[in-house]
Formats: C-alpha cells, sequence, structure tokens
C-alpha cells in the first residue's frame, strides 16, 4: 500500500505543530539523560552472573557432560542506565540534526529512529528482566535480546509497508507480536517455576516489574491498533507519536526505578 506524502491516510501536517514535537522530544531527552545520570552514579554494584552450558566430554565416564561456567558477573546499574539513555540519544538526533530526516518520515505515518531506538532499548529492558528471574545463560539472553528486537522490527514493516484504514494488512503486526511474547513466557516460567521447584520466594519487586512492563510492552501494541484502526484523535499519526513518546518515558522509568528500589539503591 501506497505510504507517500500524498497519501489521504498520512499526516494531517497542518493540524499539528512539528515545532512543538521538535521541543517535545527534546525535553524527553533531557528527562531520560536525567535519570541514566542518577541511576549510573546512584546505583550500587549489585551484580548477576552471565553463564554458558556448554557439553563437555567426561573421561572416567566416556560419556558427555553439561559443563556450567562463570563467564564473569555485569552490574545492572550501568545496563539500566544504558536503556534510559539509548532513549535519550534517539530523542536528541531526532530533535536536532535529524530533524528533517524524523518530520519526512512522519509526513508518511513511519518514524524509522524510533523502532530502532526500541530495537536496542526495549531489547536491553527485557534482557534486564530475564536476568532479574533467574535467566543467566548467555545464548538464551543472546535469543531474548533478538526475539524482542525481532518484534520492533516487525512494527516498523507494519509502519513501512502498510497505511492505516480500510484493507491494512496485519501479518506484520501479528508476526512480530508472536516474536514477542515469547520472551514474557520464558521469563514467566522462570519467575512462577523458582517457588515450585526450588522452594524459593521471588522478591515481591520482581512480580511488580513483571506485572507493570508486561502491561507497557502490550499498551505500545493498543496504540499501534489505534493509529491503523484510526479511532478518534489517533486519525493523526501524530497523535499517535506523542503517545509512544510518553509510554516510552513511563515504561523505562517504571522499569528503572522499581530495579533501583529492589536492588540498586545505596544501602
Amino acid at each position: 500500500m501506497d505510504n507517500s506524502p500524498d497519501n489521504p491516510a498520512s499526516v494531517e501536517k497542518s493540524s499539528y505543530d512539528f515545532g512543538k514535537l521538535r521541543s517535545y522530544n527534546f525535553f524527553m531527552g533531557l528527562l531520560h539523560l536525567a535519570q541514566a545520570i542518577v541511576m549510573y552514579l546512584l546505583s550500587n554494584d549489585f551484580s548477576l552472573p552471565v553463564t554458558t552450558l556448554y557439553l563437555q566430554f567426561d573421561p572416567e565416564t566416556t560419556s558427555l557432560s553439561q559443563n556450567l561456567q562463570t563467564l564473569g558477573n555485569v552490574r545492572l546499574g550501568p545496563l539500566v542506565a544504558g536503556f534510559l539513555f539509548i532513549s535519550a540519544l534517539a530523542h536528541f538526533f531526532v530533535s536536532t540534526v535529524g530533524f528533517n530526516f524524523y518530520k519526512r518520515n512522519l509526513k508518511k505515518n513511519l518514524n524509522k529512529a524510533r523502532w530502532y531506538e526500541y530495537a536496542l532499548s526495549a531489547s536491553l529492558m527485557i534482557v534486564v528482566i530475564s536476568m532479574l528471574v533467574g535467566v543467566y545463560d548467555l545464548s538464551s539472553l543472546i535469543l531474548i535480546f533478538f526475539l524482542n528486537a525481532s518484534m520492533i522490527l516487525f512494527g516498523m514493516a507494519q509502519e513501512l509497508y502498510t497505511s492505516p484504514g480500510k484493507g491494512t494488512d496485519w501479518r506484520p503486526f501479528i508476526w512480530g507480536s508472536i516474536m514477542g511474547v515469547i520472551p514474557w513466557v520464558v521469563i514467566a516460567l522462570y519467575l512462577f517455576g523458582t517457588e515450585s521447584t526450588a522452594g524459593t520466594s521471588v522478591p515481591n519487586f520482581v512480580y511488580g516489574i513483571f506485572a507493570s512492563i508486561f502491561v507497557f510492552f502490550n499498551v505500545f501494541a493498543i496504540n499501534m491498533i489505534l493509529q491503523y484502526k484510526k479511532v478518534g484523535p489517533w486519525k493523526n499519526y501524530l497523535f499517535g507519536e506523542k503517545v509512544y513518546i510518553f509510554l516510552s518515558l513511563f515504561a523505562k522509568s517504571a522499569l528503572a526505578w522499581q530495579v533501583f528500589a529492589g536492588t540498586l539503591r545505596p544501602v
């Protein structure tokens, strides 16, 4: 479907001041950057292991067995500051040197910068959540990161190749949703399996993170549906763009400060 600026489904260019959107992005960049700096400076040294579980030959039994190795420990504070900093960089880019690129794409019902940023920041967020519930295996963390990134890039494909309104092809959205739910299934297995198999109680803040960030991730999908269904104010693509920006700040802030309160605050 045609996503050109001449398409009737394109952004209602006269209905919104791009200058205000530029300022909005810059302000959000400052909020993300401020939180990233505070998170990095105030966080303690709390860390979690990254492990491998490769096969090794046991000469005594002449068989292969699994060999658990710890590659090292990763501090959580810099990881949390990292996804906030990535978002800050993206907001500063689209509000300064990349503004014309940003504006040109918005007129086509598209924001490539958003999707590239989410592919990095949201995937780092899901890795942090995975580690909090006990997913330490390097291979599993890599898979979780790229499954989430694939979900995000399918979202970009939805905007690249389809237009809002009747007759929308929802296949990229559906395929991305399938990719995106898999990391949450893994997280749920670890979260609820810990108590049932090990008899160990998971800290309450981890349940809070699981519930709140899962809801936030799904609200992003709802925002896209409302854009493509052209419901109420979402008829204007730029309204949905503002909602994306707002949701991004709140989702990242919610995760960052819940992790900080649970594990990173100074003693």
